[in-house]
């Protein structure tokens, strides 16, 4: 897939002037900004360089709502594929894989019909042609989709694949039996004028019960034809059809067949039907008269429908290694010589030459986004189909193209969920664009913020982890939601960051007189040890709640261990020791000697540092820090006095 079979397709933008300037662009991760740039020399005299910026997407059908169905439901399908065991017997494998494949079809023929309802409800013309756009590529999604189930993923043989492709043409031409259903609903059937072409096309498609019931309908009306009918139906009845299940072995259907195509022959070479030119007709398909045939292109409307309706008449036990001969002589015979194939043509050749490789990569190029090519080669892959296509860049097919849709995904809102799944199954490169891409993922609400990370934290991304909670951690700083912002912080195991909330916190409950999210601080439990400053606001919240549970020698005991530790930031010892007032001035001696001689010590450090600090401007509020200190100064005082008596009386 190096080489570029194809030119680029040109996408026009309205309101830009190519010949008039020149374009400028950046690269995004799923759109490319464009707007139009001028030399200085030409540039609009007062003017601006750029008026308009354009973004252009490069999948568009991501962001179709009707289509977010598709993605969703197929992303099920996807994950339930990738648990399928290696171990399994092949027999087993092969039915889940053909089963898988069956519900992806589904999932896309339930998602054309919705979208078909909203072609014929919309009245906007715009709308309705976008709708029936979407109507035209799902539908050669699903016909690829089936042909690749037939020849490679159930890989029928010999008998059973005509069945199968029977069955292939039958599903994606449903327009007969809609014509059916008119002609017998009519009051008079055998008058409709669309009579014969419903008998033909039952016959065309080898529905032969289908077409006796509806002919029955004419010998009512043509007594005297009455044995040519007769006739007809006899043979209509006989035609063999294999059955994969009888016990009967395919030469023996062979030889059967023959039989019956011989009685045909014989029956058109004496002339039994010439009375009737319809019946006529009928005999000559039967026979397979190419001729006759191609008279009815209109009926059969696709090259492909020619092929196997030819191989029914004609080559029933076709082996899947001559298909593709049949294949070319049946487009070359249908298709106007000076037309060129459509890409759905050149798709579904390539299929029946069983060059995979070449129908993924034409795929790539024909359709509008990476959905089919990714699941079909993925499942593929899993069958074992795959194994020789290798890229030169490290990642083989299945994962590159898995590695496109998911990148994709990633620019939608929501989507973006699925795309981790994908991710996560593509061994190779898969763990690294996740990494790139959930970087990418717009943060806007804390509960989207939660996902992201839960989906990092599962798969022990740590750098991502961290960036996610100090993103978080910041804005809800920027917003003065000081708990959640040391929630996040504790989450990103960030030491300087939770210094700093820390320090807000402090600043705060000097500002106020009381802490905020108290549930938090009470509860940091070992999370407080992440930094010296968040271990101070939790012991010191601790203080707090030891006094007001009035268990005074505990919290006496706490508030000097953070002075004399060093854990406080020594521009909160005067708090501390305003703190301590209260306990001082207890009828009860709560400080001991030793602890008011160390209390004594940090206010006179306290004193000598603020006096440095001072010494060449006037100390804030001057009176007051003098009161402080003159009343600590005399509580430290009386509460030593009163402890030396305490621990100088002997008691009885």
């Amino acid at each position: 897939m190096e080489e570029v079979d194809v030119d680029p397709a040109v996408t026009p933008i309205p309101g830009i002037n190519v010949a008039r300037g020149r374009l400028g662009f950046v690269w995004g991760p799923g759109d490319i900004l464009v707007y139009e740039s001028f030399s200085p020399a030409a540039a609009p005299l007062g003017g601006p360089f750029c008026q308009d910026v354009y973004a252009v997407r490069k999948d568009e059908d991501i962001y179709s709502p009707v289509l977010r169905k598709l993605f969703n439901e197929s992303h099920h399908i996807f994950v339930g594929l990738q648990k399928i065991t290696f171990d399994l017997p092949s027999k087993t494998k092969k039915t889940q894989f053909v089963s898988i494949s069956k519900n992806y079809r589904s999932v896309i023929r339930a998602c054309m019909e919705e979208v078909q309802k909203l072609a014929v409800s919309t009245c906007e013309s715009s709308l309705a042609a976008q709708y029936g756009n979407q109507v035209s590529i799902l539908l050669a999604v699903e016909l690829i989709w089936n042909l690749c189930e037939v020849l490679f993923i159930d890989a029928a043989q010999a008998g059973s694949l005509l069945l199968h492709l029977l069955d292939w043409v039958r599903l994606h031409k449903a327009d007969v039996d809609e014509k059916a259903r008119e002609v017998l609903q009519y009051e008079s059937p055998a008058n409709h004028e669309a009579f014969w072409d419903v008998v033909i096309s039952f016959v065309l498609q080898g529905r032969m019960d289908e077409a006796r019931s509806v002919l029955d309908k004419q010998v009512s009306q043509q007594p005297a034809a009455r044995s040519i009918f007769k006739l007809m139906d006899s043979l209509l009845m006989k035609m063999p059809i294999y059955n994969p299940g009888s016990t009967q072995t395919l030469t023996e259907f062979d030889v059967k067949w023959r039989r019956w195509h011989e009685e045909c022959n014989r029956c058109l070479q004496d002339g039994s039907f010439a009375s009737n030119q319809h019946l006529l007709t009928i005999c000559k398909i039967l026979v397979c008269d190419v001729d006759t045939l191609l008279e009815h292109k209109e009926l059969l409307s696709t090259w492909y429908h020619f092929l196997v309706t030819r191989l029914l008449y004609s080559h029933p036990t076709v082996k899947p290694i001559d298909l593709h001969y049949y294949a070319q002589a049946s487009m070359d015979m249908f298709m106007d010589t000076h037309s060129a194939p459509e890409p759905l043509d050149s798709i579904l050749m390539a299929a029946f030459e069983f060059d995979l490789h070449q129908v993924i990569k034409d795929c790539s190029i024909a359709l509008n986004n990476w959905w089919f090519v990714a699941h079909i080669t993925d499942l593929l892959d899993h069958c074992k189909l795959l194994q020789s296509h290798n890229l030169h860049f490290g990642s083989n097919l299945r994962e590159f193209l898995l590695l496109e849709y998911a990148s994709g995904l990633f620019t939608h809102h929501s989507l973006w969920q699925l795309a981790v799944d994908y991710f996560d199954h593509c061994p190779e490169f898969g763990r690294v664009y996740l990494e790139l891409q959930i970087e990418r993922v717009p943060l806007d609400t804390e509960r989207k913020a939660l996902k992201v990370l839960r989906i990092c934290e599962q798969r022990q991304m740590t750098e991502q982890v961290r960036s996610i909670c100090k993103i978080m951690a910041v804005r809800a700083l920027r917003n003065n939601r000081l708990g959640s912002g040391l929630s996040w912080t504790i989450r990103a195991k960030d030491a300087a960051f939770a210094t700093l909330i820390s320090e807000r916190f402090l600043q705060d409950y000097c500002s106020k007189g009381s802490f905020s999210d108290l549930d938090l601080i009470d509860n940091l439990g070992p999370s407080m040890l992440l930094s010296d400053r968040l271990t101070f606001l939790g012991k010191y919240r601790e203080f707090h709640r030891l006094y007001g549970e009035n268990r005074f020698s505990e919290a006496a005991k706490l508030l000097l261990s953070l002075m004399t530790a060093k854990i406080a930031p020594q521009n909160f010892w005067m708090t501390l020791l305003t703190d301590a007032l209260p306990l001082l001035e207890q009828k009860e001696v709560i400080f001991s000697t030793e602890q008011t001689h160390e209390l004594m010590n940090c206010l006179e450090e306290l004193i000598s540092v603020k006096a440095v600090e001072n010494q060449d401007h006037l100390m804030q509020d001057e009176d007051v820090e003098t009161t402080k200190l003159e009343l600590l100064r005399l509580a430290l005082a009386r509460n030593l006095a009163m402890a030396i008596v305490k621990e100088g009386t002997v008691e009885n």
